[in-house]
């Protein structure tokens, strides 16, 4: 089974044998899922920032 990364020094997708895991996103299971990672990032990102139980700002009852 191929795998694929993200590399965010490169902006670009590569295979098993590319940076150092530090400079990239993944694995992922298909290129093109690999070239949408920042994108993916972003989405999850969004969905944080609008999930109650994970939001910093709600105010905590005593």
């Amino acid at each position: 089974m191929s795998e694929f990364w993200y590399c965010l020094k490169h902006g670009r997708v590569e295979g098993e044998d590319g940076c150092p895991n530090k400079d990239r996103l993944g694995p992922y299971e298909t290129e093109t899922d690999a070239s949408r990672a920042l994108d993916k990032a972003a989405e999850r990102t969004e969905q944080w920032d609008n999930d109650p139980d994970w939001n910093d700002d709600r105010k905590v009852e005593d």
